[in-house]
């Protein structure tokens, strides 16, 4: 197995953005005179971005007429604190220092909005740059389209076939085994209790941030 890149989700995977995900919901709804969330209740949707925390929160689904204003308000109270208390998981940099070593290149391909990715990605202070940072709207289409997947292969000049791409949602392993990709299923990420990760047909299972150095094709320099 040849592989020369790994590609990884952010939220969730990388970078751990529960809390300012969940406290830029929590004023919300605050503003608006409804209950707060708790953080058990929202780290399980917190990779489902702003449209899954505003169902949580409001029971607001996208189809209904008041979705677009409650999503610019709440992307609104996110752009006041996205970087706040954000940080990598443990054991990110490490790995992705060994990766380097090894010569294996590393990307990101988020759901997350380009206006929020390209400020929030220098700020985590990475071990290594990564090659590629591909955002919910770089393409057409975000995760689970293939689009952002084969995107950033033309960037990084390699095959889908030689990457390994790690996320921790279905639309993840969906997007990264429709384009052809080697996918794990990071563990430490936001999942919830009645996610039925083994129908989700991830490659592997990662308990921690280290295992990514022990995946096929990258285990040794």
């Amino acid at each position: 197995m040849n592989i020369q890149a790994v590609l990884f989700d952010l939220d969730g995977t990388l970078a751990d953005t529960a809390l300012d995900l969940g406290g830029a919901l929590n004023r919300l709804l605050k503003r608006k005179g409804l209950p707060e969330k708790s953080m058990d209740e929202i780290r399980p949707i917190a990779s489902h971005g702003a449209n899954g925390l505003i169902r949580l929160g409001a029971g607001i689904e996208t189809a209904h007429s008041e979705h677009k204003v409650w999503r610019a308000a709440y992307l609104a109270e996110y752009e006041n604190g996205f970087a706040d208390k954000t940080v990598l998981f443990d054991g990110v940099n490490e790995m992705l220092s060994v990766l380097t070593q090894r010569g294996i290149a590393w990307g990101i391909i988020t759901n997350k909005p380009h206006s929020f990715t390209h400020r929030l990605v220098p700020q985590l202070h990475f071990a290594s740059a990564p090659s590629v940072v591909v955002s919910g709207d770089t393409t057409t289409e975000p995760k689970p389209s293939t689009k952002p997947m084969f995107y950033a292969c033309e960037q990084m000049n390699v095959s889908p076939k030689n990457c390994w791409y790690v996320g921790d949602a279905e639309r993840d392993i969906q997007a990264g085994n429709n384009a052809g990709m080697h996918t794990a299923l990071a563990l430490w990420g936001y999942l919830a209790k009645d996610d039925r990760i083994e129908t989700w047909q991830a490659e592997k299972m990662l308990a921690s941030a280290a295992d990514v150095l022990n995946l096929p094709g990258i285990k040794t320099a």
